[in-house]
């Protein structure tokens, strides 16, 4: 019988692709931790994902986003996995090595791997699995109530089988002095780990901490990451939040942000994304009082046959707040970028002023996006505008660059960066922003022909 490959796993060709409304074969393998942390909510949504199963292309939020591979790939629970050096996890970080650092491997806080220097008083920064059974009463209002996972299928099944995660609680008036880096690396084994991260971030009143999760794999293989990130920015607040998807490319990476902005808070996010076989962020933000700031900006790059989705939502529910997006997309080969983006006006969000941009380069005739920005508006003093571009290289700029003798390849490769720019020029962290760009430009040094 011929054979249909899918990840690392084989599928006989003609197997079953319908997956829409049932939940796969492999979930049934996977269980939450022996004495696990608020067993009420897991069983709740478990029985919330087995009854709806995972999306499919009827969904409109799902209908560029194929999930038979991920159906159809068995995934294990996530053994402990490899325990890598300090050095490999100096190499892997995103930030600098005076960050605070918490590393989970698998899924699993590493205390060894983990670096927390000295924190303002009232701070709190460690394993979210430890902070719900200390202070279960007060976490507890959180957790699960930012994001619902009544019609989110992969929200359940990450609030059902985490194990563990970050927990970061700022106290009102606290500005941490320098960031914290969550660093999730996945070793694929020989099981295929399914790695459910949760975290939790409150910033109290007039506060302000920075905070990036960086995904890694450790080497390469199949995996499926599914986190989930809650965030509550206080009144006066001021979070800086990046993600940074850069797993294997034939890893699976289904993840989840919430943020509520309470009055006059700021919320300035990150992300960029070029690992995965398939890649999929969502990022909810709530705007939850007047006086509301958030930038949003992504960078998405796609090569081979990746698929790497964005879907953003954010919704204006109070007066005078401003929001600005702008999400950038570079597709090359056969792979396939998706964008949505909402941004949702309440009548009761006057002077609300929103700006939304996507924009797409495509380096082939083969690579695909599909983008759909959208305002619903239902208050009629605002300031609102989105759009978005899908091309090619500007032919006349190339043509400048290569009668100035500058060859093809490198004139190409200028050109690309340059549009990528937009967004890596925006990361407030320098050491971050230079990891990021030497892995654009090492990727662009890759492409066949150049």
């Amino acid at each position: 019988m011929s054979q249909a490959a899918v990840g690392t796993r084989r599928i006989p060709a003609g197997a079953p692709l319908s997956h829409a409304g049932r939940a796969p074969s492999w979930v049934s393998a996977l269980a939450a931790p022996a004495g696990a942390t608020m067993p009420s909510v897991r069983r709740e949504a478990l029985a919330r994902f087995q009854e709806q199963g995972l999306p499919g292309a009827k969904d409109e939020d799902w209908r560029f986003t194929p999930l038979a591979a991920l159906a159809q790939t068995r995934f294990g629970p996530a053994a402990p996995g490899r325990v890598p050096s300090e050095a490999e996890v100096d190499r892997l970080q995103a930030g600098e090595r005076h960050w605070h650092r918490l590393v989970f491997l698998n899924g699993r806080l590493h205390t060894g791997l983990s670096r927390i220097g000295r924190l303002p008083a009232g701070t709190r920064i460690g394993s979210l699995e430890r902070a719900l059974r200390v202070d279960a009463t007060i976490l507890g209002r959180h957790f699960a109530g930012i994001a619902g996972f009544g019609q989110h299928a992969f929200t359940a099944l990450n609030t059902a089988l985490f194990e563990d995660g970050a927990c970061l609680y700022v106290p009102p008036g606290v500005e941490l002095d320098r960031p914290i880096e969550l660093l999730f690396l996945s070793d694929p084994g020989t099981e295929s780990p399914a790695v459910q991260p949760r975290n939790l971030i409150l910033l109290g009143a007039n506060s302000r901490a920075s905070v990036i999760e960086t995904f890694r794999t450790l080497g390469d293989g199949v995996h499926f990451t599914n986190p989930v990130t809650e965030a509550v920015v206080g009144p006066g607040a001021h979070l800086t939040h990046g993600k940074l998807g850069l797993e294997s490319e034939l890893a699976f990476h289904v993840g989840r942000t919430v943020v509520r902005n309470e009055r006059d808070s700021l919320l300035t996010s990150f992300s960029v994304t070029m690992g995965g076989r398939l890649h999929r962020n969502d990022l909810d933000v709530v705007m939850d009082g007047p006086g509301c700031h958030v930038t949003l900006q992504g960078l998405y790059m796609g090569r081979g046959e990746q698929l790497v989705d964005n879907h953003t939502s954010i919704r204006h529910a109070h007066p005078a707040c401003a929001s600005r997006e702008v999400y950038v997309g570079v597709l090359d080969d056969r792979s396939h970028g998706v964008f949505n983006g909402k941004v949702y006006v309440t009548p009761e969000a006057q002077q609300t002023d929103g700006k939304q941009t996507n924009r797409n380069l495509l380096l082939s005739d083969r690579a695909r996006v599909d983008t759909k920005p959208q305002l619903e508006i239902f208050a009629d003093d605002v300031k609102c505008t989105h759009g978005a571009t899908v091309g090619r290289l500007d032919q006349t700029a190339l043509f400048y660059l290569q009668s100035r003798g500058i060859a093809t390849p490198l004139a190409r490769k200028i050109l690309t960066y340059a549009f990528a720019a937009e967004v890596l020029e925006e990361i407030p962290f320098e050491g971050v922003r230079q990891r990021l760009e030497a892995m654009v430009m090492s990727r662009l040094d890759q492409r066949p022909g150049d």
